[in-house]
């Protein structure tokens, strides 16, 4: 029997599980992958929102990247909050010692709660690390603070945008999440090397679930270390968070999680 492929984490920890690094663990081991990871900041977080992040030395979070990437061969990287630029050049540096596909989701707030990144900060982590992420998943305000475009209203607008994106930061492929836009449907625009797809699903009504940024995105670090295509790792992703938006789980006295 084959052995799980290894994903590393690199994420905030939020200690009600409903995002950041333990939900990520959750999601790669629904998905027969086997998770290493390093915590870049310690959240003060309920499921009720987010108090405060305390940010980990990114000089410690490089040696524990560069210890563990001289150890365990990686099959995909997923990365989520880095809390400063600082972070993302002591993780682009580190990472640098792999050739796995990267998947960044470029946390700049949460829904509910502080601020991870200002919009300028996000634009120059996004300097620092674009060029060696395999995709890039913001939402359609982070998107709009990396690239320092107008607000995004459409397919159409996620697409300009995107593709902006990719030439500024030499990103090679883009998804924006279509969470923020539409009626019926919520349509994600994936801008990559193969061209434009559009992946639409039904938008489920009423739903405020929390992590499902960091569920989308680890999923699809999963899907690719499995071997999986990019456009098909990002449409099995999308169904899997789909699933879980209209089944999640209820831990604590706010908002429900992905898992």
């Amino acid at each position: 029997m084959a052995e799980a492929p290894n994903v590393l984490v690199i994420a905030g920890l939020d200690p009600s599980g409903g995002a950041g690094l333990i939900a990520d663990v959750r999601v790669c081991e629904l998905h027969g992958c086997r998770p290493v990871a390093v915590a870049t900041a310690l959240t003060e977080q309920t499921t009720q929102g987010l108090r405060a992040v305390n940010p980990v030395d990114p000089a410690m979070v490089r040696e524990q990247l560069i210890a563990l990437l001289s150890d365990v061969e990686l099959a995909a990287v997923k990365i989520g909050m880095l809390g400063s630029v600082a972070m993302a050049e002591m993780v682009a540096e580190a990472l640098a010692m792999t050739a796995a596909p990267i998947v960044w989701d470029p946390v700049a707030r949460a829904s509910h709660g502080a601020t991870a990144l200002s919009d300028d900060e996000l634009g120059a982590a996004a300097g620092v690390l674009g060029g060696s992420c395999a995709l890039v998943t913001p939402n359609a305000d982070e998107a709009c603070a990396i690239t320092g475009l107008g607000a995004i209203g459409s397919a159409r607008d996620a697409i300009g945008v995107a593709s902006v994106l990719r030439d500024q930061r030499d990103v090679a492929a883009v998804l924006v999440k279509g969470g923020h836009w539409g009626d019926a449907q919520a349509i994600d625009v994936l801008v990559a090397p193969a061209g434009v797809v559009e992946l639409a699903g039904p938008r489920i009504p009423g739903a405020s679930v929390h992590g499902t940024g960091c569920a989308l995105s680890t999923a699809i670090a999963c899907e690719l270390a499995r071997g999986a295509a990019l456009d098909v790792a990002c449409r099995a992703a999308k169904a899997f968070v789909a699933a879980r938006i209209a089944a999640p789980v209820r831990p604590g006295r706010g908002r429900a999680a992905i898992v």
